[in-house]
Parts: structure tokens; sequence; C-alpha cells
């Protein structure tokens, strides 16, 4: 487990009618501001890991940039929770671009998007990649025992990048939206192709995280939780097959099953 992700702390417990003064393994919190070609862009609380897939894989998701290509550098300073990141190009990032409330339609589709830079960076999946009842459980289970952090603390999400048999890259994070970036980033950092890939998730499936893994790029999501009905709905027009409520030896698929065969 890696140690920066959380530490001892003393508490006071109660267990069957008496107080007992023991030590908790509690997950650490951390803001990284985010400045982009020498201007302030965003404060992200997070687990204080893997910040350079974190910084990558979120301005990737906003649109900021497409490839690792499009840095020029990126510093990290852990002591003051700063990251500036210098890009090739003069790229706009003016905050009326990125936390503007979008909601529009596509071709009398139901499509809904909450942010302006969310039309321009969610895909459409053109994934052919199909998972059996097996793999599905199987990845869940293997997400869930490689989560040491969850594990010892409770507190943090996990998400993992896998292909039909196996983890590629798991990650974990206070924030649900930042475990998705660190993978997103790593996917980027190292060229990871993910259109045959397979996202599975320890949280709901929100519209917003299907929203993210549309711009990841997956065609399935995998989660142990619940789908929320817009989420459902972006799902069917983004061809992304949602799989929910994998616990056990059973689980539920809301949109485009054909992925999910015998």
């Amino acid at each position: 487990m890696d140690e920066q992700m959380s530490r001892k702390w003393p508490i006071v417990k109660y267990n069957n009618g008496k107080f007992l003064s023991i030590e908790d393994e509690v997950v650490s919190e951390f803001p990284l501001t985010v400045y982009v070609n020498g201007d302030e862009f965003a404060t992200i609380v997070c687990s204080p890991t893997h910040f350079d897939e974190m910084v990558i894989g979120f301005l990737a998701s906003e649109g900021v940039i497409r490839t690792k290509d499009d840095v020029k550098s990126l510093k990290i300073d852990e002591s003051k929770g700063f990251a500036y990141v210098d890009l090739h190009a003069n790229q706009i990032t003016s905050q009326q671009y990125y936390s503007k409330r979008f909601i529009g339609s596509c071709c009398g589709k139901s499509r809904q998007f909450y942010f302006h830079n969310d039309v321009r960076t969610a895909k459409t999946s053109t994934s052919t990649t199909t998972l059996t009842g097996k793999q599905c459980l199987d990845l869940m289970k293997k997400m869930q025992q490689s989560s040491l952090v969850f594990q010892s603390t409770g507190g943090v999400h996990n998400a993992a990048i896998c292909d039909p048999n196996d983890i590629i890259v798991d990650r974990s994070d206070i924030g649900r939206h930042n475990a998705l970036d660190k993978l997103f980033g790593h996917c980027i950092i190292n060229r990871i192709p993910v259109r045959d890939k397979v996202l599975v998730f320890s949280g709901r499936i929100s519209s917003e995280v299907l929203t993210k893994a549309a711009k990841i790029g997956v065609g399935i999501v995998l989660s142990k939780s619940a789908p929320t009905d817009l989420a459902i709905k972006l799902a069917q027009d983004l061809n992304i097959t949602a799989v929910g409520f994998i616990r056990g030896s059973s689980f539920n698929v809301y949109s485009h099953p054909h992925r999910i065969v015998e």
C-alpha cells in the first residue's frame, strides 16, 4: 500500500460497551492547485499519489490537451501543493469554457452534457470488445482485491483499466473523478490504446462518471454500484455498455447488452 495515501491516527473506539484507545488507518487528503501556462486553472482535492497522471488526465478530460505531446513541461511542487503545466500551444484556459453549464442534444437524442468541454471531448464508443459473465465478475473481484488502501481505510474510490482477462492499471483516490483521471493520464503518458479496454469502477455510475468514461474512450463500464437514469441515457447514446450491481455472482446490464455474452 502506498504510504502517502494514509496515516495512523489516534482514536477512541467504542465496541461492545467499552471504549478503547487505538490507532486507526485514516486516508490522506491533499489540495493540488494546477497552473496552465502561468494561469491558475483549478484546485483538485485528491489523494497525494500519481500527481503527474492525474494532472495529465484531468487536462485531457477538460479538453485542454489531447496527447502528452501537447505538454511542454510538467512540474509538481509537493511541498507547496502546486502543479505547473506549460503547453506548446497558447491554449485558451479561460474558466468560461471549462465551468459553464451546458445542456444540449444530438440528432434529437437524449444526450445531455453539463459543460461545454464535454461536447468536445466525450467520444461515442466504437469498441468491439465483449466479456463473458464470468469475466465481468472476475474483473470486479480482482479490482477489489488489489485495493489495499480501501481495505485498510474504507475511504477511497477504486478504478481500473482492464483487458477482458486482467487488470492493466488500477488507481485509488478520495475523489472518484481523480481516480479516473489518474487512469486516463496513465494511458496517455504510456500511449496505451483504450478503445478495446474495460473500465472497472467501485462507485455509482453517475452521468459525470459515464461522461468521464466516454472521454477516456472505453466501451464497457463495470461497477459494483448503481447507475443513474441520465447515465443510462448517455450510455445508450454514446454506445457504451454499462454494467452495475456486480456483487457475488450477479449483475445488471443497463445498456448495449450485446457486449456481454454467454
